[in-house]
């Protein structure tokens, strides 16, 4: 049975999303930073959405793919049940999660596992939609209240996987940030990581009032307790569980 490490706190629910810019600003190796301040996009309700496919190679190659998604092209973003050695099957679960830190030192998770869906106008201004288990067309998006940016120190955006089964070596995943105002910022997990269970994304940094946004793409090979350690958050961790689909 799949388990994962949870935190203990509370959470509440609706809103709609910010509009998305036609261009896009890539987080890479190379360029791994940009300033939502001086994009003028440090305000309003920022929106983080993960979405993710199959890699080709593990769900038959091309032959016959792409003339699918011309057809149906939000297949691009529903992943699929990948055939594992022998007759096993697996079914991909990513969830999209958030660490924060405030400045008045209020510290937690924001995350589908324990119900930790957070809040938008009132501590920790993070807010998760839901849990989406099936890799819909939208994927799973967390909103983030930036009117509220003093009071917020950092934010870790993290992925894990809850299923139990290592695969973001069979996945292409997107994590990409839509603020209110501006260019949309995408940062890939491309990086093949066979063994590990989750991933440091990106960091969102109040810098001397300045809002920063650091590209991370860190894998680690444990549960979130191996990020908090990582990034010092100082959280204590529990054995967590999803209930079982009716």
């Amino acid at each position: 049975m799949a388990f994962w490490n949870t935190w203990r706190r509370g959470g509440q629910q609706g809103f709609d999303s910010g509009s998305a810019a036609s261009n896009a600003i890539e987080l890479t190796k190379r360029h791994p930073t940009v300033s939502l301040t001086k994009q003028g996009a440090a305000t309003g309700n920022l929106r983080v959405n993960l979405s993710w496919r199959m890699r080709t190679s593990d769900i038959g190659g091309r032959t016959g793919r792409s003339g699918d998604l011309l057809r149906h092209p939000f297949k691009l973003f529903k992943p699929e049940v990948v055939q594992a050695q022998g007759p096993a099957v697996v079914q991909i679960d990513l969830d999209l999660a958030c660490l924060y830190e405030l400045k008045d030192g209020t510290k937690g998770v924001v995350q589908p596992l324990g119900n930790f869906l957070g809040d938008i106008n009132s501590p920790p201004y993070v807010k998760l939609s839901g849990d989406d288990r099936f890799g819909s067309a939208s994927g799973e998006t967390i909103y983030i209240n930036l009117d509220h940016r003093d009071d917020i120190k950092r934010l870790l955006i993290f992925v894990y996987i809850y299923d139990g089964t290592p695969a973001f070596d069979r996945t292409h995943a997107v994590v990409t940030l839509f603020p209110s105002n501006g260019p949309r910022v995408e940062i890939g997990l491309d990086e093949r990581a066979p063994q590990a269970r989750s991933c440091a994304v990106v960091m969102i940094e109040n810098v001397k009032g300045e809002l920063m946004v650091r590209r991370e793409v860190k894998y680690v090979y444990g549960f979130q307790a191996e990020l908090d350690r990582l990034y010092g958050w100082g959280l204590q961790w529990g054995r967590g569980f999803k209930k079982a689909n009716v």
